[in-house]
């Protein structure tokens, strides 16, 4: 009989958080589960990549939304539940506090909480390097991918279409592309809308457009989106999948963007935790 595995992903910053995960550690394998932890991030990034996840019933995240979306990549398309336990900041993609995290453990192998699920991206970036050479890099995102200006400063120009259907040509500091899960961070911040984490589709928003015509939009689950960029504004540029930095030592030349081919499990304790989330963090009203 195949052992069933359990993932754990602390933020090795905050020591509550590693304390939390020898706990489980311990205490799951008393259960008879097999229980890996996930190494420091800043030491053993290759883990991210490399992780096998077959045979894995659950995923815990220990940390705030940073860790989540660690957890996302490392669980890439494969659809295992990610139980996220706050130990940062906002804690918009989590489902609880340290206190409760047994309870919570319990309740989420018990099949008790409630499933989220969320669409993903599928990223193809190209890139040219020093010499010339042409590359690209596919890649997974669970709140978006961004491309911004660089140390230059300079404002960046760039070709927006979808469906091979040229919409518009930009300048400005650069572009970001997300799922609903991301409605609620860069993009956010870039103009664009709140969305229910139920929609499927994609928010396209211009960072600081120079120019009053250009406006954030959403595609539809099945659109892909192409991005070129232009060397004549701007050729610092710097490409971001959920943060973390792709384009290093190379100028992005275009990105392609689609919905991925599965999506990241979240688990919740009801499901109208997101507008709560909403209306807690963005206008400040209080919930029991």
């Amino acid at each position: 009989m195949q052992s069933m595995k359990i993932l754990l992903v602390p933020n090795h910053m905050y020591t509550a958080s590693v304390q939390s995960s020898a706990m489980l550690q311990t205490y799951l394998s008393e259960q008879g589960f097999e229980v890996e932890c996930a190494p420091d991030f800043r030491i053993a990034s290759n883990f991210d990549k490399s992780y096998d996840s077959s045979g894995t019933i659950l995923c815990i995240a220990l940390g705030g939304d940073g860790t989540v979306l660690r957890a996302a990549r490392i669980i890439n398309y494969n659809e295992v539940p990610i139980l996220g336990i706050s130990y940062g900041h906002m804690g918009f993609l989590t489902s609880g506090v340290p206190k409760d995290i047994r309870a919570l453990v319990q309740n989420a192998l018990a099949g008790e909480l409630k499933l989220s699920k969320r669409s993903t991206l599928e990223i193809e970036v190209f890139d040219i390097d020093e010499s010339g050479k042409e590359s690209h890099e596919s890649c997974f995102a669970l709140n978006e991918v961004a491309v911004t200006r660089g140390n230059s400063g300079k404002m960046i120009a760039f070709d927006l279409s979808v469906n091979d259907i040229h919409l518009a040509s930009v300048r400005g500091d650069g572009v970001v592309v997300s799922t609903a899960t991301g409605s609620t961070g860069y993009a956010l911040s870039a103009g664009g809308p709140i969305v229910s984490p139920d929609f499927a589709g994609m928010i396209c928003a211009p960072i600081a457009p120079h120019t009053l015509t250009t406006r954030p939009f959403v595609t539809s689950p099945s659109d892909i989106i192409r991005i070129e960029f232009e060397d004549e504004y701007g050729k610092d540029r710097s490409t971001y999948a959920d943060g973390v930095l792709l384009s290093s030592g190379k100028r992005t030349i275009a990105v392609e963007v689609k919905r991925g081919p599965g999506d990241i499990v979240l688990l919740a304790n009801s499901h109208d935790y997101f507008y709560r989330k909403i209306s807690s963090i963005f206008y400040g009203e209080c919930h029991d």
